[in-house]
């Protein structure tokens, strides 16, 4: 099966993602697995690509879509696809249509999970990480037994400069760009919305449920 997830930061993408590439045994493709995978062949493509972002500059379109179109080549995505993080705008989602169109592997489903905002800012902004082991804590849903010491090792507990509110708020924001993808998709059918604020186990239940008829 072909599939493109989609949400917001928080939403529960990365947890629902793996799930999904364990039940149907299908890569899980983010953009930064198919650019590091592309530095790492050495080819001229590759290299291409190491120069955006050595200088910090976004990889051009026609970039990114050469390097999704070699990654879906590769012998693991044979089965199908999960693309997380791409695409991220209109013009990205008609270059990978007409894409998918030359290699004959038309798209399935784009998987939305939806998070409504105020709840992904009390998501993000709660997340707490361990300094010493790394272990993830969150100040209301999973909190540690004292506060701000880790339960595993006693390490500081602290909050991640990009989990503030107003770094959170920012890239929220930022992801607007994005939203036109769901009308976009919702107009060619493939939409398919799962609620994500249920608990995680009937999130993966409804995705599971879109996914498993596009079996083959």
């Amino acid at each position: 099966m072909q599939v493109i997830l989609v949400g917001l930061p928080g939403a529960g993408k990365g947890t629902q993602a793996e799930r999904i590439q364990s039940d149907f045994g299908i890569p899980h493709i983010s953009t930064g697995d198919m650019f590091r995978r592309a530095v790492a062949s050495g080819g001229e493509l590759g290299k291409q690509v190491q120069s955006y972002l050595d200088s910090g500059r976004l990889v051009p379109d026609e970039i990114t879509i050469a390097v999704v179109r070699e990654r879906l080549k590769a012998e693991d995505a044979q089965r199908g696809f999960l693309l997380d993080g791409f695409p991220r705008t209109l013009e990205q989602a008609g270059a990978l249509d007409a894409m998918l169109n030359e290699l004959h592997r038309p798209l399935d489903a784009v998987l939305y999970i939806h998070v409504h905002e105020n709840v992904l800012l009390a998501r993000l902004t709660g997340r707490r990480i361990c300094r010493s082991c790394g272990a993830t804590y969150h100040t209301v849903f999973q909190p540690p037994q004292v506060e701000g010491v880790c339960d595993k090792c006693g390490g500081e507990l602290y909050q991640r400069p990009d989990d503030t509110e107003a770094a959170v708020k920012t890239r929220l924001e930022q992801y607007q760009q994005t939203a036109p993808l769901i009308d976009y998709y919702k107009e060619r059918g493939v939409l398919y919305q799962v609620e994500g604020e249920q608990p995680i186990d009937k999130v993966h239940a409804d995705v599971k449920a879109v996914l498993q008829p596009f079996v083959r």
